[in-house]
């Protein structure tokens, strides 16, 4: 083995690498949002926990990144630390198909169909359609399996650079020499440990010793250390990660850490054990990529099935073993940067802040129009208290929301991004509106003033229609209803009627001298706030109809639909003005 052989080892290496990032970019892209799906699946039954960890991994290809997706979703508060022990186990399972895939190249025949499943006889046909989708398909979902293709046939490739710089290494007897020291299995797991650590990819670390098996001086009792310690190495990454978190986030990594080192040192032991009693004869031989990939799922599968029961006590272990050292390590961050990792996964996490923001200025609104009536200390501190956690959720969702727009994202992504952008300003000016109205009604209660009865009946008219309007809002945001969204424009019309009626009876009023100036222009701001709350409710259901048709011009829109004769929207305004309108005592006073 030369100089040379190095370099192609090096360049194999960097292929490999290369082509698993593409092709679990790729993997995560096809997902889209299933892996938001999910994680909302998740419960407190362990093994829909596992069977989750081991589906997102194989749709991601990496245990590590879902690790620091963990320790993200953690470090935001959105998880419970024991909610992520069964997907960690699931995790280090479904990490073994890579070795199986791997495993492919190990085939040697001379059977034309055997010999047509060697990766190094498909991948080129393989590569040659990933790149035919990427360039000819019209689909982001096509060219996303397109990157698949091409990421696999990548992989092969630098697996192949591998096995070749290695094939040398099989007539040299300084090799031979060097393989004899790893018949010690601390340092089988030791090598394994510190090889994956360095790469940050048990998956390639895995591959690495698949390729250096096909040189024949790999044995059974040298391979079986090292595919342990490969499982300790990969949680470097994690521990990484876990920098500057909360203690809570800390002790994910705590967990992946100990599931790993248990494991080795149970497995282990009890390997040996065995050994030393009935002399394994199979410890001498030469193992394959098929050998290796075997021994790696079933380490895997027996530690999981062997800690399983104990979910509990690794939990705790955890907690014993990271240690709250201030009241400052437990806060949690608004959306953890690491679930930038994985966008989709991310824009989902989004969706439910904005959706918890929605019905939190949902509930402030209403709270001060209630304060006009019938003033509250308790409640008026209550909307002072929630105002500025809105605009806190504004704040952070929308520069999280940019970091979000700046990826690689598929188009549906995209135009989720884009209706949360447009709408959670419309929900934080909701609830400017509401310190607004709470100005006033604390102003009315220090001046121990009140509206006229005919002013009271208008309002509580209009706070019905409003209450409609902003359910059927938040409900159509949260679950995504077009159609109840198409009912928000024309109760949003009836709203202005409504609005427009009461100003002109206070200036009625006014000219009668029933009514004093003072209180003529808090009804006003009053009025002013609850049309301008309608209208964001009208931008929201607006934005979601439009950004379904993947295309947003609201006041094109919205003009088309006032001047149109559509049908659903005249039949659902005139349901809504028979009700508010047409029915309603202060209008047909």
């Amino acid at each position: 083995m030369d100089i040379f052989s190095i370099f192609t080892l090096a360049g194999g290496l960097a292929f490999f690498l290369y082509g698993m990032n593409v092709m679990s970019c790729g993997l995560e892209k096809v997902a889209g949002g299933r892996l938001e799906k999910m994680l909302k699946s998740l419960t407190s039954n362990p093994l829909k926990s596992l069977a989750l960890g081991a589906g997102i991994t194989i749709a991601i290809q990496s245990s590590s990144a879902l690790t620091v997706m963990l320790v993200g979703l953690v470090n935001s508060g959105i998880m419970e630390l024991g909610q992520t022990i069964g997907i960690i186990m699931g995790s280090n399972v479904g990490t073994t198909l890579t070795a199986w895939i791997l495993s492919l190249s190990g085939i040697e025949s001379s059977n034309f169909f055997l010999k047509l499943i060697k990766p190094e006889s498909f991948s080129p046909i393989v590569a040659l359609v990933g790149i035919l989708m990427i360039m000819g398909a019209k689909k982001d979902k096509n060219k996303n399996v397109g990157n698949i293709l091409i990421g696999f046939s990548i992989l092969m490739f630098g697996m192949q650079l591998m096995s070749d710089s290695m094939k040398p290494l099989a007539d040299m007897p300084e090799f031979a020499g060097i393989l004899t020291a790893f018949t010690n299995p601390l340092l089988g797991v030791l090598v394994g440990a510190v090889v994956t650590g360095i790469i940050q990819s048990s998956a390639a670390s895995v591959g690495i010793l698949q390729a250096l098996s096909l040189t024949g001086g790999i044995t059974y009792g040298m391979a079986l250390p090292i595919i342990m310690g490969q499982n300790i190495g990969t949680c470097v990454t994690a521990l990484i990660s876990s920098i500057g978190v909360s203690t809570n986030a800390k002790r994910v990594s705590a967990v992946h850490v100990s599931f790993n080192v248990i494991g080795t040192i149970v497995f282990l032991s009890i390997f040996y054990l065995l050994n030393f009693i009935f002399r394994f004869g199979f410890i001498q031989d030469s193992i394959n990529p098929v050998g290796i990939a075997f021994c790696h799922t079933v380490f895997n599968i027996a530690t999981t099935i062997l800690l399983l029961p104990f979910i509990k006590q690794i939990e705790k272990l955890a907690v014993w073993s990271v240690k709250v050292k201030s009241e400052e390590d437990e806060e949690t961050v608004f959306l953890d940067e690491r679930l930038l990792l994985s966008p989709s996964f991310a824009i989902a996490e989004c969706k439910k802040m904005t959706d918890k923001m929605a019905i939190m200025a949902k509930k402030n609104f209403f709270r001060s129009v209630k304060m006009v009536n019938k003033f509250s200390e308790k409640r008026m501190e209550k909307i002072l208290r929630k105002e500025p956690k809105i605009d806190m959720y504004e704040d952070k969702l929308g520069t999280f929301l940019v970091k979000l727009s700046n990826k690689n994202v598929i188009e549906q992504d995209g135009r989720e991004i884009s209706k949360l952008l447009h709408c959670i300003s419309d929900f934080e000016r909701i609830g400017d509106h509401a310190v607004n109205i709470l100005k006033v009604a604390k102003e009315m209660y220090e001046k121990q003033i009140e509206f006229s009865d005919d002013a009271k009946s208008a309002l509580a008219e209009i706070t019905k229609a409003l209450s409609e309007i902003m359910n059927i809002t938040c409900e159509a945001f949260i679950d995504n209803d077009i159609n109840k969204a198409k009912r928000v424009e024309p109760l949003e019309q009836v709203i202005d009627i409504l609005i427009g009626t009461a100003k002109d009876q206070h200036v009625a009023r006014l000219q009668k001298g029933q009514c004093t100036i003072e209180l003529g222009f808090m009804l006003t701001e009053v009025l002013n706030n609850i049309e301008r709350v309608s209208d964001h409710c009208s931008n929201v259901a607006a934005c979601l109809i439009q950004i379904d048709k993947s295309e947003f011009n609201r006041h094109k829109y919205l003009n088309k639909l006032k001047t149109s004769n559509e049908s659903e929207f005249k039949a659902d305004f005139e349901e809504y003005k028979t009700k508010y309108i047409d029915n309603s005592e202060f209008i047909n006073v």
